[in-house]
């Protein structure tokens, strides 16, 4: 029986093929089985089955899912009742993320269900939307409509069918309605509906609704008896939901009626696109809202529309009125750093020290508190801070304000109370907690370790540590196992931890690792690969192969190909596999085992690929994936992050085979091809650009993981000024008639596109355009120098020469900052860390740029270096490197060692991290003592040792360098590494040697570094693959977390399936 239940996982198609020939008896005991929660074992003689384990197996296994879900729409709903069958279908889809859907579906649904089934699916459909493709949606709405249609008393075209019943029902699929059903909604159905208590519910979910919609929907209720007008009413939940975001009725509006709308609209973020349209809408209502009052007296009373206020138009509120104004102006989002500087300055005016009082009641704010001020707090009320819900802001604080609150936290700390000091301090927060403070506690309890988030070194030290007192790494794996929630610990689980556990520790443990796969890196998960290798190679998962020598993988016999798939196909490759040369040989076992014909047949086998699909080659896109395999696997392709230029020419050609040119497709097809979209030309692009502005420029706003070719930028730059609303400004600056001016509309559109400004441009902007869109101007990655530079010339027009800086101008600018030049830079007033701090987040300054800020703030300051606190070292972050030899030795020890790791990130010239290290070495002592965590700690700084130091090291420390540091590096020094330490560097650290570091390694080295690339190792346990089959061997009564066949995964479906001689 294990066998043929583990043959139908590897074989989905047929499993669904038997579930259509058993008869209804034994398909009704296999649905029930995956339905019933209750039942959790199904006992079959002697053979005792775990149905919950194996109902959450069968749900995840991809083959598998597809069968069920194929199965259920066929049959289920001719053998159970609907209800039933509802409720297996939404189970199914909802472990698929709704993958499953395409527009064929509808015609598989039943057109009869009950009232009671319908709006159960209906529900299920609603909430699978934002996974579903658009012609899925409009396919849907079809079939939703449909039923609604049949059931309704409407008779004739001018009787609406729609009722405020089938609002309901639809949800956010409203928004598929046309124009002519809006506008023949009854006014007493539409009325019914706005008065549903869950209208607002459904409202304020229709997250794709355009304006058009939105005002048709609107002319509608104002047809009913909803007085949009009464503050009362529309108060009442927010009842027009997100439709509020389009209310454009304002003549006559009075300032009680603007005020309840614009905290309505705080909601308005949430919207698809045409935030444009809603800050305009925004300002027009904070006018209204403010009409024959002050700013101060109404600031309270604004929402967040308060966001849109200007630096000059903050900075004229009395502190009285921002005292009045917190409680909402502590829970806005959306701020610029500036106006958060602005506001809490305002708000601690009367105050000399911050308290614990007025720390709580600032909320989003406390970002714009100063470092100093932080520092200066009194440590019982930094500890409530820390204890209470205020803590959940601290993560927002800028690395220099994190330090100033742990530094004052660490010196009034008593030597003997660190272990209740590190309690106090949570979540993130805790990575900032450094190695030399947890040095400070002698005794660690790893309950302390709850909810805490841990750096690779604190886990390194902490789970050494607490080895010391849990001699037997069984019993340790488990303690941290009960006590940290978060697996963070499982970072510091070093090679010779894994090595000392024995081999049913090993296998009842490795559930706990896997879980936690993403916090493990790449040489922790080849340890344990060769540790499953050892004790129980046969069952061993499969991925963990790709991380072995390539030879490994040849030994992967073909029956135990789709298990291979399967296990890979879930794991990320670029993470366990860093080397390009082993990723071909890995991806031509792929090849093997999967592409028979070099081809993907069917939507199973992209199923089973999984994120392998990333990886396939281009002639395969193009050539080898059938047309019944491609629309699943185009769902596949859109999550690639990185695809290479063949293969996106590949989906490019075959998109234009399916869909022909851009100019011929439908709306829906615009949406659904939106991450594509890039792989077209800029000629190709514009009948999308015409037809679909809002479409594509939503579509554009979206892609923000990387940045977009620039021809596909020009398209929407060409987009958004061919949908502009208003004219150029009829009296533009001095020197730029004919230029086509940036309005505030246009930039906020743009986003990445607004490199596509021509620098005259962005030197004509208006003054009031640019002071409320320098921020995001300065968040522009493709700006190049000449635009940047007009970018500054725009700055000093407005506000003067650097000389009159403020705080908040400064950290306005982030990357315009850049082109200000040396003489520049020395004019601004740097004398607060927390100026210096926004200006060290660029990581494009020059040499001599870097020199005049670090020497602009202790000029301003009044500071020298010896008077440097932790939280001024990391406020200057990279302009460090720019200090001289002979200053750094007098950065005070006591410091720089609570910092170490975040001066380890920087990458400082040879001479600055050998100096650094100098100093490491007073605060660790002998480098050729340093410990694991140590190394991970310096970061860079390791980079600083010298060729004797580095030899002296013990070759099982090579693997906890930072990958940064191996390329920090000097080229003559790297080679100085022996083969055995070059051999132990790490797949990771392997990767990182640069090109020219490979250079300069003799043959012997060469070949130990291909050997750290490919994962092998030199233990005498190690033998040659006999076999890597990763076959699962039953077995009776196994320990907890050890798989005992993946064959019980499948679920009771499967049992169904097995042929009564088996029973």
């Amino acid at each position: 029986m294990e066998n043929h239940l583990e043959q139908r996982l590897y074989q989905p198609q047929k499993l669904l093929e038997d579930l259509r020939e058993t008869d209804a008896q034994h398909f009704r005991t296999a649905m029930k089985c995956l339905l019933e929660d209750k039942k959790d074992h199904l006992e079959l003689e002697d053979v005792v089955i775990d149905l919950r384990e194996i109902r959450e197996r069968a749900l995840q296994s991809p083959g598998v899912n597809r069968s069920l879900f194929l199965i259920t729409l066929e049959r289920c709903f001719q053998v159970l009742n609907a209800l039933e069958c509802v409720e297996i279908l939404g189970r199914v889809l909802r472990w698929s993320s709704g993958s499953f859907i395409q527009p064929d579906i509808t015609q598989r649904l039943p057109q009869d269900l009950r009232e009671d089934a319908f709006k159960n699916l209906s529900a299920v459909f609603k909430e699978l939307y934002d996974q579903t493709s658009a012609h899925s949606q409009r396919a849907l709405y079809s079939w939703m409509t449909g039923v609604l249609q049949t059931s309704s008393n409407a008779t004739g075209d001018s009787v609406s069918w729609v009722s405020a019943e089938s609002l309901w029902i639809l949800g956010r699929y409203m928004v598929h309605l046309s124009f002519e059903e809006i506008s023949k909604i009854s006014p007493i159905e539409i009325g019914l509906f706005i008065s549903y208590d869950n209208a607002t519910k459904q409202l304020d979910t229709v997250y794709d609704i355009t304006p058009e919609l939105a005002h048709a929907f609107l002319e509608r209720i104002s047809s009913s008896n909803f007085d949009i007008r009464n503050t009362s009413t529309i108060h009442r939940q927010g009842a027009l939901g997100l439709l509020v975001c389009f209310y454009d009725d304002l003549d006559f509006l009075d300032a009680a009626v603007a005020q309840v709308l614009l905290h309505q609209m705080i909601k308005c973020s949430h919207l698809r696109g045409f935030q444009a349209s809603i800050q305009k809408l925004k300002a027009n209502l904070l006018d209204i809202a403010t009409e024959n009052q002050t700013l101060n007296e109404t600031l309270g009373c604004l929402s967040d529309a308060v966001v849109g206020l200007t630096c000059s138009q903050l900075e004229s509120l009395s502190p009285e009125a921002v005292h009045n104004a917190i409680p909402t102006l502590n829970q806005v989002s959306g701020w610029a750093k500036s106006q958060l500087i602005i506001l809490s300055a305002k708000y601690l005016a009367r105050e000399k020290v911050l308290s614990f009082y007025n720390v709580s009641q600032m909320g989003v704010l406390l970002a714009g508190v100063s470092t100093q001020a932080l520092y200066s707090m009194d440590r019982k009320d930094l500890v409530q801070v820390l204890r209470s819900t205020v803590s959940q802001h601290l993560p927002d604080l800028s690395p220099a304000q994190q330090q100033g609150v742990l530094s004052k936290f660490w010196q009034m700390t008593e030597a003997g109370d660190t272990a209740s000091a590190l309690v106090d301090i949570q979540g993130v927060f805790f990575k900032g907690v450094s190695l030399f403070d947890l040095w400070r506690e002698p005794g660690f309890n790893s309950t302390v370790l709850k909810e805490k988030e841990l750096r690779r070194s604190q886990a390194l030290f902490l789970y050494e540590l607490l080895s010391k007192t849990t001699r037997k790494p069984d019993e340790l794996l488990r303690s941290v196992v009960l006590f940290s929630r978060t697996g963070q610990l499982v970072k510091g689980v070093r090679c010779s931890h894994i090595e000392a556990m024995s081999a049913d520790s090993f296998l009842v443990h490795f559930q706990y690792f896997e879980n936690n796969l993403s916090l493990l890196s790449p040489y922790q998960v080849n340890c344990l690969a060769w540790k499953y290798w050892k004790v129980s190679r046969s069952s061993m998962p499969p991925f963990l192969l790709a991380t072995l020598p390539a030879r490994y993988l040849a030994s992967v016999p073909a029956s135990q190909c789709v298990p291979f798939l399967i296990s890979l196909g879930k794991s990320q490759l670029d993470f366990l596999v860093l080397d390009s040369h082993k990723k071909n040989l890995v991806l031509g076992k792929v090849q093997q085992c999967l592409f028979q014909d070099d081809a993907i047949a069917d939507e199973y086998a992209v199923d089973m690929l999984g994120n392998l699909l990333c990886h396939v080659p281009a002639a395969i896109i193009e050539h080898g994936v059938t047309p019944r395999a491609w629309a699943t696997a185009l769902l596949g392709l859109r999550d690639c992050a990185d695809l290479s230029p063949e293969q996106k020419a590949a989906v490019r050609r075959r998109l234009l085979e399916q869909h022909g040119l851009p100019q011929n497709w439908t709306a829906e097809t615009t949406k659904d091809l939106g991450p594509f979209l890039v792989l077209f030309s800029g000629d190709e692009l514009s009948s999308i650009t015409t037809k679909f502005p809002d479409i594509f420029q939503q579509t554009a706003s979206k892609m923000t993981r990387t940045l977009p070719p620039k021809e596909f930028l020009w398209a929407v730059f060409e987009s958004v000024q061919n949908s502009r609303d208003e004219s150029p400004s009829s009296d533009p600056s001095p020197g730029c008639h004919g230029v086509v001016i940036p309005s505030s509309d246009d930039i906020l559109k743009l986003a990445e596109a607004n490199a596509c400004w021509t620098p005259d441009a962005l030197l004509s902007m208006e003054e009031d355009t640019f002071i409320r869109n320098v921020e995001l101007l300065g968040m522009v990655k493709g700006f190049s120098q000449p635009q940047l530079i007009a970018l500054k010339e725009k700055a000093i027009q407005v506000w003067g020469m650097p000389f009159y800086w403020r705080q908040h101008h400064v950290v306005s600018l982030g990357r315009i900052a850049l082109a200000l030049n040396e003489s520049e830079l020395e004019q601004l007033d740097l004398s607060s860390i927390d100026t210096v701090a926004s200006l060290s987040q660029q990581t494009e300054w020059t040499p001599g740029q870097a020199k005049s800020i670090l020497q602009g703030f202790l000029e301003d300051s009044g500071y020298t270096i010896q008077d440097l606190k932790s939280f001024h070292l990391v406020g200057l972050g990279a302009t460090l490197c720019a200090m001289n030899i002979t200053e750094l030795p007098l950065i005070k020890i006591s410091e720089f060692r609570v910092v170490v790791a975040k001066i380890g990130t920087l990458l400082c010239s040879t001479h600055v991290l050998a100096e650094f290290k100098r100093k490491a070495e007073v605060v660790f002592g002998d480098p050729t003592k340093w410990t694991s965590s140590i190394l991970q700690e310096l970061g860079t700084i390791a980079a600083g040792l010298t060729k004797e130091e580095l030899q002296m090291l013990d070759k099982d420390l090579m693997p906890y360098f930072q990958p940064s540091a191996v390329k920090c590096l000097p080229d003559e020094i790297f080679k100085e590494l022996s083969p055995e330490q070059i051999a132990s560097l790490g797949p990771e650290n392997a990767a990182a040697v640069t090109d020219a570091q490979r250079r300069q390694l003799s043959m012997l080295q060469r070949q130990s570094l291909q050997q750290a690339l490919d994962g092998a190792k030199t233990r005498s346990w190690l033998d040659a693959p006999q076999s890597a089959s990763p076959t699962r061997i039953p077995s009776s009564r196994s320990p907890l977390g050890v798989p005992i066949c993946w064959g019980l995964w499948l679920g009771c479906p499967l049992l169904a399936s097995v042929p009564k001689a088996l029973w």
